[in-house]
């Protein structure tokens, strides 16, 4: 697969591991944005890494990757598939035995990973691969596709944790935050790991 062509220092980026919601949430542009952004993903020849559902901003996420001829890679724990129809058209789908595996299958597969509007459970695979980060764990870029504004609450609670001197500076400076798909891509490939604690 074929690396995307952004001027400047680039890291290799084959696969992007994305996280984002089972729901389509309640207003048209996270859907359009989702497909925009999978669209822009599939064009850069990158391909995606997600939790393996059919339904909601993944499924739209997948779909969308798929028309364009993307590779996407779903991986979902054993017990999911009972409650949860796997995405029956993917490039691979890798079933592991529960969502700790599937965590860490997912930060293997990508290269970068972006979080797009969601709930509960995109927010817990954010702050977990966001903190391992943090932690020396991996050494890769870590991203909020700021759609509508969607994440700006959350950035703002995340900003008063650093003023407060919870966060580290550097480590909010190396979160990307972007709502064009194509400048977080460039920002993705261009990404230097801040030392981590």
């Amino acid at each position: 697969m074929a690396e995307p062509q952004i001027p400047g220092p680039t890291r290799s980026l084959r696969r992007l591991t994305v996280f984002t919601g089972s729901k389509h949430g309640n207003a048209d542009v996270y859907v359009d944005a989702v497909e925009r952004f999978a669209q822009t993903i599939a064009d850069a020849g990158l391909g995606v890494v997600f939790g393996g559902g059919h339904v909601g901003l993944m499924g739209v996420l997948a779909d969308t990757s798929l028309a364009a001829g993307g590779e996407v890679i779903g991986v979902m724990p054993e017990s999911m598939t009972e409650v949860e129809i796997p995405h029956a058209n993917l490039t691979q789908l890798d079933i592991v035995p529960d969502m700790h595996a599937r965590k860490q299958r997912m930060a293997e597969l990508g290269d970068a990973f972006v979080a797009l509007p969601g709930g509960v459970g995109t927010l817990e695979e954010l702050f977990e691969i966001w903190t391992w980060q943090q932690l020396g764990i991996h050494a890769k870029p870590v991203a909020l596709f700021n759609v509508a504004g969607f994440w700006d609450p959350l950035l703002a609670m995340i900003e008063h944790m650093a003023a407060q001197g919870f966060i580290r500076q550097s480590f909010l400076d190396g979160l990307i935050v972007d709502a064009d798909a194509e400048a977080l891509l460039a920002a993705l490939a261009a990404w230097r790991p801040p030392p981590h604690k």
